[in-house]
């Protein structure tokens, strides 16, 4: 079973929330070139970033594969406990999938050597 280490080297969009991959990689033609992220031009552009899915408890923490044919989660783990009551202040309790709140990009960050 993978580790988030093992995805340390990977080239992970620390910006990109659930909301702008769905601008760059779905809503075709919804941004232009001078946003901060201009539209996709092949299945060859990819993007890794991390989300948080509260559909379930504890909430899952998932790196996501996206490029302009699928979006592939391909690691996940718990949120750990510590940073759960962080995420639920900035977030609040609605169900879905959302972006990590502050706390939890900088443990991501710690854990993966790049902070």
């Amino acid at each position: 079973m993978p580790s988030l280490k093992d995805f340390a080297l990977y080239s992970i969009d620390w910006n990109l929330t659930p909301e702008h991959a769905v601008t760059m990689y779905l809503e075709w033609g919804n941004n232009d070139w001078h946003a901060e992220y201009p539209p996709v031009r092949s299945k060859d552009d990819v993007s890794y970033y991390f989300v948080v899915d509260t559909w379930q408890v504890p909430p899952l923490i998932r790196l996501v594969r996206r490029n302009s044919e699928k979006a592939e989660d391909i690691f996940t783990m718990p949120l750990p406990e510590k940073l759960q009551e962080d995420f639920y202040r900035v977030n609040g309790s609605v169900r879905g999938i959302s972006a990590p709140s502050p706390a939890v990009l900088a443990w991501l960050k710690q854990e993966l050597g790049q902070s």
